[in-house]
């Protein structure tokens, strides 16, 4: 159930889009570059003005006033701007100060250099100097122009220069508030926030079909009909038959959901868009619904097309679940969602499909006749889907000629589509590792064991240690050996792997889909065999049988408390509020039954877990030379499988279809 490589465009990369964008681009104020440009132009002007002059004393600029050197001049604040008589006679003046300022000066580095004298000038007048320079330039016959103010041009221009950052920001502001009427539209200034996330695959030479999909037969005779719809809408609309406006895809993480979804595209050949549910969700109001409205309005554009919703439950969950108000951005969120699927036109060639594995949760809003009406389960798969799955992953895989996939099928009972595909490239990664030319059914065992058991660690026990997992061990295999209900023991280990000191590895030879209470005794009694081994063996338990223990309590409170398992609870089931999935929802629900009833329950758990470990102790005690047996086999081999097992405990007891064994079979053919 491989994805087919295809290529991802954004919902805004349609053609007219993009030239409508071009357009609003090449409507630009100009009138803004133009304002920018003689900005720029009078600064340009200024420094070009100031570089043309040259900045002397103020001391000299008297001298030269009082020899008559001083043409024209212009006070513009504490500045005076003017013009030389004759640039020659200055230079030998300011020549002869230079040379009497370094009369005296042995460094070079100190030395005082003569400025380049121009026809202009421009000196700093002090401020006590500021009313009787006026005087002084009359006495002289100077020529003086301006006032004391800035020159208007310049003092615009330095004017313009500071507002510059502001003038910028209104243009840009009013620019982009004239792009769209609405500043949170596709258009607007905000647009490419509230804009849909979602990707667009586009049809191609390599894509995915329900050809890649297998172990799915029933979902995909519940999806041929969409994709009949797509394809022919006029075969449908002909007698008054509409769509299903959505299909929600409901299963557990790993079944394929997002795979079979993208085969509908595939199969009908229409643009398939994809998005998670937690993209709808931001910190600021209304973003949210602004991206619904957006991938809605998107799809609708692009029909006949389909438009996929992973993870529906991130955004779809039950409005007012929890603590906190209904008006949070997910809730409003869910009623963009809810509004956008109501308005869709009978006639409207969209189909949307979601997918959860929690399905339990959603709004039953959502999931009403005329949004979701069309719900499809996608369950872990049978024998013979695990079998197509594998050779659809088989394809890239080199396998080698005494691999036979029906056996691997037959012992991966439980696994996922996913858990598949990663059991194949795991036995391959193990293939590599030992140098082989191609996967063999050894590499298989080895990635089944990784995946089921995990990855074996280089701990160092003592002999105790071992022991003691031996015996533990021993006493799980033991028990599911000797009790027909329990799944079959496939191999024993006591070399650490995963977080587990040891291993009892169980493979069931079939699908089961009925659990009596025989089973779950049975069951629960394998769970507590090794710690009772531990108790026959050493007279005292461990700590290792925590996780034993913890999944045996849970199914011991079911048994009593929700599948009516008990006789003096009776058929009654009691709710824990453990159940619930939101946050808070359990403070005000106040707890259905009374303290009397949960003492009651915890006993009769109790009297469970010890009917349980009591026949665990008589199996163990009735079979302990095999005990020894199997924990002398562990010490020395440290794994025990499944031929080893038959050797030592001999053929195992097996159900047949009506349910009893083959040692009562015997008898009643003897009586």
């Amino acid at each position: 159930m491989t994805d087919s490589p295809e290529r991802n465009e954004s919902t805004d990369g349609t053609a007219n889009q993009d030239k409508t964008a071009t357009q609003k681009r090449s409507s630009m104020p100009y009138y803004l570059l133009i304002l920018l440009f003689l900005i720029l132009a009078m600064w340009g002007w200024q420094a070009i003005n100031n570089a043309n002059r040259t900045e002397v004393g103020y001391s000299f600029f008297l001298t030269q006033l009082e020899d008559g050197n001083v043409k024209i001049a212009s006070l513009k604040g504490l500045k005076l701007l003017g013009e030389w008589k004759d640039v020659e006679k200055t230079k030998t003046a300011m020549e002869a100060m230079v040379k009497e300022l370094n009369t005296g000066v042995t460094e070079k580095s100190k030395e005082v250099k003569a400025p380049k004298i121009a026809d202009l000038f421009v000196t700093n007048v002090p401020h006590q100097e500021n009313e009787s320079l006026l005087r002084r330039l009359e006495e002289n016959g100077v020529v003086e122009y301006g006032s004391t103010n800035e020159d208007m041009s310049i003092l615009l221009m330095q004017s313009m220069l500071y507002l510059l950052p502001l003038i910028l920001l209104v243009g840009f502001l009013f620019f982009a508030m004239r792009r769209s009427s609405d500043p949170m539209g596709s258009g607007g200034m905000f647009g490419n926030f509230v804009k849909s996330q979602a990707k667009r695959f586009q049809p191609s030479d390599a894509q995915t079909t329900f050809d890649d999909v297998a172990g799915m037969d029933h979902a995909k005779k519940e999806l041929q009909e969409v994709v009949e719809f797509l394809k022919e809408p006029a075969k449908f609309q002909r007698l008054g038959a509409e769509m299903p406006k959505g299909v929600l895809l409901m299963g557990p993480p790993g079944t394929g959901k997002t795979l079979v979804a993208r085969a509908v595209a595939g199969e009908a050949g229409v643009p398939f868009y994809s998005i998670n549910g937690s993209e709808f969700i931001q910190m600021f109001v209304g973003v949210g619904a602004s991206r619904v409205r957006d991938m809605f309005r998107t799809a609708k554009e692009n029909a006949p097309c389909i438009l996929f919703i992973d993870e529906i439950d991130a955004v779809g969950r039950v409005r007012g679940a929890g603590v906190g108000g209904g008006h949070d951005e997910r809730e409003q969120t869910l009623n963009q969602i809810l509004s956008e699927m109501d308005g869709f036109e009978s006639s409207a060639a969209v189909i949307v499909i979601a997918a959860t594995n929690r399905p339990d949760v959603l709004d039953p809003a959502l999931l009403r006749p005329g949004r979701f009406d069309r719900h499809v389960a996608i369950d872990r798969p049978s024998r013979e889907g695990r079998l197509g799955i594998l050779k659809v992953h088989a394809r890239k895989v080199k396998l080698a000629e005494g691999v036979a996939l029906k056996e691997v099928a037959n012992g991966t009972i439980g696994f996922s589509g996913a858990e598949l595909r990663n059991l194949i490239n795991e036995a391959a990664l193990h293939a590599v590792r030992e140098g082989k030319d191609a996967v063999e059914m050894d590499d298989f065992d080895s990635a089944r064991d990784k995946i089921m058991m995990g990855v074996p660690r280089e701990d160092i026990m003592n002999k105790k240690e071992r022991r003691m997992t031996a015996y533990h061990e021993a006493g799980h295999a033991i028990i599911g050996w000797m009790l027909p209900e329990v799944d079959p023991v496939h191999k024993v280990t006591i070399v650490p792997r995963g977080r587990a000191l040891g291993v009892t590895q169980f493979v069931p030879e079939e699908e089961r889909f009925h659990m009596g209470e025989t089973r779950l005794r049975q069951q629960l009694a394998m769970m507590l065999g090794g710690r009772t081994a531990e108790k026959l063996i050493f007279d005292e338990y461990s700590a290792g049988a925590e996780s034993d223990l913890k999944r045996s309590s849970q199914i011991a409170r079911r048994m009593v408390s929700t599948w009516g398992m008990s006789e003096k609870i009776g058929p009654v089931a009691y709710r824990d509020n453990e159940e619930q999935p939101f946050l808070g929802k359990e403070i005000h629900e106040a707890r259905k039954y009374s303290e009397q009833t949960a003492f009651l329950i915890d006993e009769e758990m109790r009297v469970v877990l010890l009917e349980a470990q009591d026949l665990a102790i008589r199996t163990l005690e009735e079979n302990r030379e095999i005990l020894e047996e199997l924990v002398t086999a562990l010490m020395e081999n440290e794994v025990v499988d499944k031929e080893q097992l038959e050797e030592i405990m001999g053929p195992r007891k097996s159900l047949d279809e009506d349910g009893s064994t083959d040692t009562e079979q015997s008898e009643n053919e003897s009586e």
